[in-house]
């Protein structure tokens, strides 16, 4: 889900629209699970959140800045503020729960 012009990450995560970001690895099998909830979460908020998959073999830097040390990890993010996070593969619904409390 790339956005209409570079913007870096640090920017991404300042707005005040929640930004939900996967951080996922290639080699990941349960990281395969999530784009169909992350699509269906997307289909139900629209363009009230941002989703963002981050690559932690890719992006070494971001995810050694929040700690990532498995994967799947599930961070929303507002306003550069850290307001939820879990590992492992997440329920749509409970995504959307988590999305619409922040909101």
């Amino acid at each position: 889900m790339a956005t209409d012009e570079k913007k870096s990450f640090a920017d991404i995560i300042q707005g005040s629209k929640p930004v939900l970001v996967d951080f996922s690895a290639e080699w990941c099998g349960p990281c395969k699970m999530m784009p169909p909830i992350l699509k269906e979460v997307k289909d139900k908020m629209g363009e009230r959140v941002t989703i963002l998959k981050m690559d932690i073999d890719r992006n070494p830097a971001v995810a050694s800045a929040y700690q990532i040390q498995s994967v799947p990890t599930l961070i929303v993010f507002r306003e550069g503020q850290i307001k939820w996070r879990q590992s492992g593969v997440t329920r749509a619904d409970q995504l959307k729960t988590v999305l619409e409390s922040v909101l």
